[in-house]
């Protein structure tokens, strides 16, 4: 038998691809993060397939569940949000897989920062605006972060922040980013991104406390910050597909 992690994407079952969809389809168990995977995402589990909301449950649970199904020769779907590589706690479940030696497989999924972008209706890297986006986030009540990595450290670069799992501590990022975006940098939160009920609050640093706090969003939104967000209309084109910048694919253009 094998595990498959497989990233459900940020809410929008059309946005599952192709091969995850295929794979949950013939998966007799299947587990699923209900408190971010929509259940429409694992209809397509097959007629009488075993599946479990792992929300309420504990690493432990989901093992022994895994276990059961390695009893009974069967294939796991572990559909988790977003992309698994990211914030997926995936690492400790591998750990243990390794250890009882069951066989898993990675099938990555559409990030929360790429549907966002993609409803905003705009690029996150700009030629020499910004060129580089962190994704990170605040600790809060999870796992303590790793000394250094900060947000005075990555604002320092002036990148394009991703960051989750911040919308309680708005006031927190707020003090850390002004010395260095300003206080006028554009935000943009991100609630339930592709999900029906999504949500796009724009503003700055100074301003999208008070956004956030008259919309009451406490949970499940992403954060974005940096320059790249304003309406910039006077940035210069890319040399992807300047004719005076030749590749391997275009040679330079005779004037």
């Amino acid at each position: 038998m094998k595990v498959y992690f497989i990233g459900a994407g940020p809410g929008d079952p059309e946005l599952l691809t192709l091969k995850a969809q295929r794979i949950i389809s013939q998966c007799p168990v299947c587990l699923y993060a209900g408190s971010l995977v929509p259940p429409e995402v694992v209809d397509c589990a097959p007629d009488g397939a075993k599946v479990m909301d792992t929300a309420p449950m504990t690493l432990d649970d989901t093992h022994a569940e895994i276990l059961s199904a390695r009893e009974n020769g069967q294939d796991v779907a572990r559909v988790h949000s977003g992309d698994p590589s990211l914030y997926g706690a995936i690492a400790e479940q591998i750990r243990r897989l390794k250890a009882d030696g069951i066989d898993y497989e990675i099938v990555p999924g559409v990030p929360a920062y790429a549907a966002a972008a993609a409803a905003l209706g705009q690029e996150l890297t700009v030629p020499e605006i910004a060129q580089s986006i962190v994704l990170t986030r605040m600790s809060m009540k999870s796992t303590s972060m790793p000394a250094g990595e900060t947000l005075e450290n990555f604002a320092k670069t002036g990148a394009t922040l991703a960051i989750h799992l911040g919308i309680r501590a708005l006031r927190e990022i707020e003090r850390q980013l002004i010395p260095y975006y300003g206080a006028d940098c554009p935000v943009v939160v991100a609630y339930r991104a592709s999900w029906p009920d999504q949500l796009f609050l724009r503003g700055t640093l100074s301003d999208i406390r008070e956004k956030v706090r008259a919309e009451k969003i406490t949970r499940t939104a992403l954060i974005l910050v940096g320059p790249a967000l304003a309406d910039i209309k006077d940035f210069r084109d890319s040399a992807l597909y300047d004719p005076q910048t030749p590749h391997v694919l275009r040679p330079k253009v005779k004037s």
